[in-house]
């Protein structure tokens, strides 16, 4: 399905009944990347993914996007959907605009699944990427789809700009964004995560009031290495 968001298509998925849930994939991925999460929890909750602007279906930003744009866009996004008070799950670079996003508006619960807060400095990150999808079994056909998009034309064309977004992402510090959050929220990671230290867990669970972590085996991908736990995890809480 599309819908047109500050004047871009924004690609997504919405299916089930019940509470909202809210699922803001990684850097270089797409909605395919949460759907493991999705389909496992959509017998009670309505589950809404979209694709962020440069990803997946959706269109490329005329801009350099900041967190904050991509926060913000997706609050339009969910207010033409009419969801409020969503519970938030988000990983590594959706982990951030969901934490911006749960500092300025009303979220029911929060999920933040290897979210960086701080900023951080990365090289050769599409190839990191694929290298780690490559060493999940599970993964092994959206490791190939994720392939093929990263490689495609118009990513290439579009990497002036979304090189600039990548760069506003790793340097974007949201250490008052984190200071604001006072929702439920839990943190899962993986103990061998080499994208972004278990470290940071530790600081977040410190800095959010009343918030939980939980490290799993695993790396930067724990909550797919480890879905049916994560699954659990995730209906106990939510």
């Amino acid at each position: 399905m599309i819908k047109v968001i500050k004047d871009l298509e924004i690609n997504y998925t919405q299916y089930g009944k019940g509470d909202d849930i809210v699922l803001l994939h990684g850097w270089g991925q797409n909605i395919e990347m949460m759907e493991p999460l999705g389909k496992n929890l959509c017998e009670k909750n309505r589950i809404t993914i979209l694709d962020f602007p440069g990803f997946g279906g959706s269109q490329i930003p005329n801009f350099a996007y900041t967190i904050y744009d991509y926060t913000e866009l997706l609050k339009e996004f969910l207010d033409e959907l009419k969801i409020e008070n969503p519970i938030l799950i988000g990983h590594s670079f959706g982990g951030r605009v969901a934490i911006c996003y749960a500092a300025r508006y009303k979220v029911s619960k929060l999920v933040l699944l290897a979210s960086p807060f701080r900023s951080l400095q990365k090289k050769g990150l599409k190839v990191k990427i694929l290298k780690t999808l490559g060493s999940i079994k599970v993964l092994a056909g959206v490791r190939e789809f994720a392939k093929n998009h990263m490689g495609s034309r118009d990513y290439r064309e579009a990497s002036g700009v979304m090189r600039d977004v990548l760069v506003n992402t790793v340097n974007a510090n949201l250490e008052n964004e984190v200071k604001s959050i006072k929702c439920e929220t839990l943190i899962i990671w993986g103990e061998n995560d080499d994208e972004v230290p278990v470290s940071e867990a530790k600081e977040l669970e410190s800095r959010i009031e009343g918030s939980a972590s939980i490290i799993l085996p695993g790396t930067h991908y724990s909550y797919l290495e480890n879905l049916g736990q994560v699954i659990n995890i995730l209906k106990h809480f939510i």
